[in-house]
């Protein structure tokens, strides 16, 4: 599928996508154990740029955050007058793999709600953009709750594996070469509806 196909896909998400507050929460989490005052912080498919927001909380010296629909980037970026007043945050339009920069550059990589887009490819990338001990943070849904249908499925890359437990979430880091891996499950009770993710931390190498 294409680039633009893709695009148009999410553009048509993105009114509506800040009103799922599960995102958010997914992203808080992931950034919550990073240590502090990171160089550069990647932010992979930011979609409304809840990680990258998230991520100003560490005191980045800069944030670069990519997705493929312009109308995801739009909605972010005008949320920036008020979350980013100091301009840490760059946002670009683009596939957000491979990521836009240099390899060795990154010292924190994010993915919050969005591996299950990216496929399994997306850690060999995550592998070359960070320095070593730079530390990567990504969510994975739970393959025993996660069964797309429709248009959606023909989204979901066929080459990952959605992990059943914390020791298969973890494995997916550790079997493309990251190390200290550490996997936990993320859980909210919304009241009428319990949504779950794995959140894995892990090391470059």
């Amino acid at each position: 599928m294409d680039h633009d196909t893709r695009a148009a896909f999410f553009d048509g998400t993105a009114e509506n996508y800040d009103e799922d507050t599960f995102h958010a929460q997914v992203a808080a989490a992931l950034v919550e154990p990073l240590p502090p005052a990171p160089g550069l912080v990647l932010d992979v498919a930011t979609g409304t740029g809840f990680a990258a927001y998230a991520a100003l909380r560490l005191k980045p010296a800069r944030v670069l955050a990519v997705d493929l629909s312009p109308a995801m980037v739009a909605r972010a970026e005008a949320k920036a007058s008020s979350l980013d007043p100091d301009g840490r945050i760059e946002w670009r339009v683009g596939p957000a793999v491979p990521m836009p920069a240099p390899d060795g550059s990154a010292d924190v990589v994010l993915c919050a709600s969005s591996l299950h887009f990216l496929g399994a490819v997306a850690f060999a990338d995550w592998l070359r953009v960070l320095k070593p001990g730079g530390r990567l943070a990504f969510s994975v849904v739970s393959g025993a709750r996660f069964r797309p249908s429709g248009p959606f499925a023909d989204f979901v890359p066929q080459d990952l594996s959605f992990p059943l437990d914390e020791a298969g979430a973890g494995a997916l880091a550790s079997s493309a070469g990251f190390v200290d891996v550490a996997a936990q499950t993320f859980t909210v009770d919304g009241g009428d509806r319990v949504r779950s993710v794995f959140l894995v931390h892990a090391t470059a190498p």
